[in-house]
């Protein structure tokens, strides 16, 4: 595992965004599948000791993924996104948000935009997550969204560490 990537988290409370940019050691079709395969995503997506369990996912421009983390004692906490648009391998967006067991989304929920790129087998993944209130944006800070996006990314990272090598 290579910490000294980059890795920037920031929010901006006038535009209501957070910026979160992370490089990996991995080919970008490697990192692109794991952002966008449900087999691999629920491997990542969730900070420990809380797990993730896709119920169904359709990566496609109008698509959803429907899931749920889940904590050790098997409290779950779903999430409803919708794919908004798609470019192969270079930038997918998506509405997120958080729901009931049934798909009722929590409104607002927020956009976000995910940008790849790969330079010298390193590839960088640029997220911004917009958020239509500042109320919501600084609820999920609160909630320590930083710190378990952080821990979630670090997931992610040694994940492509075993997946580069096989």
């Amino acid at each position: 595992m290579k910490h000294d990537l980059l890795f920037d988290f920031t929010v901006d409370k006038a535009i209501k965004t957070v910026h979160i940019t992370k490089e990996f050691a991995a080919n970008l079709s490697l990192v692109w599948d794991a952002f966008t395969k449900q087999e691999i995503l629920d491997q990542w997506w969730a900070p420990k000791p809380w797990s993730s369990k896709t119920k169904f996912m359709n990566f496609e421009e109008g698509g959803r993924r429907f899931y749920a983390m889940v904590s050790p004692e098997g409290e779950e906490r779903w999430s409803i996104q919708k794919f908004s648009a798609i470019s192969p391998k270079t930038n997918f967006k998506m509405f997120n948000a958080f729901a009931d067991k049934e798909e009722n989304p929590e409104l607002p929920g927020s956009e976000w935009d995910f940008n790849f790129s790969e330079q010298n087998g390193i590839t960088r993944v640029s997220i911004s997550i917009y958020n239509e209130s500042l109320d919501r944006l600084e609820k999920m800070i609160e909630m320590g969204f930083k710190e378990g996006f952080t821990m979630t990314i670090y997931n992610l990272e040694n994940l492509l560490t075993v997946l580069s090598k096989k």
